[in-house]
């Protein structure tokens, strides 16, 4: 596995950016599956806190605390998820992809890879919190959908705010205090077209809300895409 990352990430021409995020893509899951356990920690907190939450309210009538406690749940699950990102690895890793990757290759292949985690989490948080509290939601295919584009959203800002925290020293309390702010205008945008889901809107309401959705995510990734190069020779 090593041989075939070291043989891909090795050509350096733009055309072959997407062979590298291939190779890169496969080698955050195989640094996951041989650290099982912190998937599985953040598995037990999902669980853990919809469990609090049943334990708590036992049943919850209001549908905006149903919202809002699962989106809760879903930022918090999601910082724990993409802080390692950048932040387990060592300067002399750091390096080595330096010399060996292009780093828009680099920056894309986590993103991608945090959004695959945070579709699985979501998808664990949404099975439990139905199994626990119920599940109030009207469409559910828009809610699924607003949790794909939140979920992109989310691993795209958080892939960067720990590209930028482990430029200063590993500091994962900058991490919470520069993420925070920037998640607000995409959480806010979530809550409400999830809200609409909930109560069961037809999709001709939401359909702004899906663009503002598909407009943040792109403009995230594409500020990511341009920025982080300049980051990463820092």
């Amino acid at each position: 596995m090593g041989v075939l990352i070291c043989t891909g990430l090795i050509k350096t021409d733009n055309s072959l950016i997407a062979q590298q995020i291939k190779y890169l893509f496969l080698k955050e899951i195989h640094v996951e599956w041989k650290q099982k356990y912190a998937f599985n920690g953040l598995l037990l907190y999902v669980i853990a806190t919809v469990f609090i939450c049943y334990l708590s309210f036992k049943q919850i009538i209001e549908l905006p605390t149903w919202n809002a406690l699962f989106w809760i749940i879903q930022v918090f699950a999601g910082v724990n998820a993409v802080a390692k990102s950048f932040l387990q690895e060592s300067r002399g890793l750091t390096l080595y992809y330096y010399s060996i990757a292009d780093p828009r290759a680099i920056i894309l292949s986590k993103i991608l890879y945090n959004l695959c985690l945070m579709l699985v989490l979501s998808a664990f948080n949404l099975l439990f919190y139905s199994l626990f509290v119920g599940n109030p939601v009207e469409n559910l295919p828009m809610f699924i959908l607003g949790m794909l584009l939140g979920s992109a959203g989310f691993s795209a800002v958080l892939t960067m705010i720990s590209a930028i925290a482990s430029r200063a020293g590993q500091n994962t309390t900058l991490m919470s205090v520069l993420g925070f702010p920037v998640l607000i205008p995409l959480l806010m945008t979530t809550i409400r077209f999830s809200k609409n889901a909930m109560d069961g809107l037809p999709w001709s309401v939401s359909s702004s809300l899906v663009i503002i959705l598909v407009s943040l995510n792109l403009m995230v990734v594409a500020l990511t895409f341009l920025l982080f190069p300049y980051l990463w020779r820092d």
